[in-house]
């Protein structure tokens, strides 16, 4: 397979003459002064950042590095395929979520060259190839996911994942045990609380229930909005480059570990490239669809489980709720990091990836 002709296609000067236009005749709107990001994204901010956007960034000088990595493409999706040294290495699958893509994972791959490293871009995300119907629900992506994997040569692997990648990682490992040696996952899926929750709650249970659901009072505007009218919010943010920096700009600040100044974590070129990966590709809508089509919560999972959790993630589970649904063999508390912890502390990511590989050693 070549992998440079599996990259993706590179973007025609006339989407980027377009989304210069757009960002240049940026309108902003009239709002009450003095909320910061209180209310949502700082104004005074976003606008800076789409006279940035306009007039310095050059996706093009990203796109290329992003088209240099190490691409395969399967008929089930295209894939960032980092081959270890070692023929007979362990496999090691990443998932990535929302509101990000396989870029995820950048800062994470170099430490992992012992392994063969499979980030399938998920069906219906940045540089995904297209599927019918546009996106997949969660349990649909297993397909895709699962048949990556066995088209690059791989029957059993550790799973890695955060965010919804967490939801299609606990899927595969209930639909394909078999194939799922370990998972290493950054957070329990916010579903187990939001829909049968078990009655036999612990305190330390009950008080993290208590502070999901609140946390969903303040913060979840977002999902609900993406799960239930997700057509409407994707042309506004489909037509408006700005709206879609506001969108995904306040989600990167607000879910990382920055102390409220998100380009601590990122560059303004990094923040920019993920939010272009987006507008590029045209996917923010279909991005919407694991929300919108939820399937079914898997059944048991077997598979054993490292987790290594960061503090500024968004609804941190305690140990024994995750324990209901997980063989939880290790448990890792981290002293800083947030959602994009691959991204944030790819040195303690690696090591939770490390550990799962330890306590379930797999063959190529």
């Amino acid at each position: 397979m070549n992998e440079n002709s599996a990259a993706p296609a590179a973007v025609t000067q006339d989407v980027v003459d377009d989304l210069r236009t757009r960002l240049r005749a940026y309108r902003p709107v009239p709002l009450p002064g003095g909320w910061g990001w209180r209310r949502g994204v700082d104004p005074e901010y976003l606008t800076d950042l789409v006279t940035y956007w306009a007039h310095s960034y050059d996706w093009c000088i990203h796109e290329d590095r992003i088209r240099r990595l190490p691409w395969a493409l399967t008929p089930a999706t295209r894939a960032i395929h980092q081959r270890s040294e070692r023929a007979d290495a362990t496999a090691v699958l990443l998932l990535h979520g929302w509101p990000d893509s396989v870029l995820r994972f950048e800062r994470v791959l170099p430490l992992l060259a012992d392994y063969h490293v499979v980030a399938p871009c998920l069906p219906g995300f940045p540089f995904a190839t297209p599927v019918a119907g546009q996106g997949m629900s969660v349990d649909d992506m297993v397909g895709p996911v699962a048949e990556t994997m066995a088209a690059l040569g791989y029957d059993r692997y550790v799973v890695s994942a955060g965010d919804i990648g967490c939801d299609v990682a606990e899927a595969l490992a209930a639909r394909h045990p078999e194939r799922v040696a370990a998972l290493h996952l950054t957070d329990v899926s916010q579903l187990h609380f939001l829909t049968g929750l078990p009655t036999d709650l612990s305190p330390t249970e009950r008080a993290y229930v208590e502070h999901g659901r609140d946390w969903q009072a303040r913060e979840g505007g977002y999902m609900h909005e993406q799960s239930t009218k997700p057509h409407t919010l994707a042309a506004a943010l489909g037509d408006s480059p700005a709206g879609l920096a506001a969108w995904l700009v306040e989600k990167l600040r607000g879910w990382t570990d920055c102390n409220g100044d998100v380009e601590t974590v990122f560059t303004r070129d990094e923040l920019l490239t993920w939010v272009t990966a987006y507008w590029v590709t045209g996917s923010i809508g279909t991005s919407f669809t694991p929300y919108a089509a939820a399937g079914p919560k898997p059944a048991a999972v077997t598979p054993p489980a490292v987790f290594t959790i960061f503090p500024r993630d968004l609804v941190n589970a305690p140990r024994e709720f995750a324990e209901r649904f997980f063989d939880v063999r290790m448990w890792r508390e981290e002293s800083h990091g947030g959602h994009f912890a691959a991204w944030e502390q790819p040195a303690r990511y690696a090591a939770g990836i490390h550990d799962a590989v330890r306590l379930a050693p797999v063959r190529a």
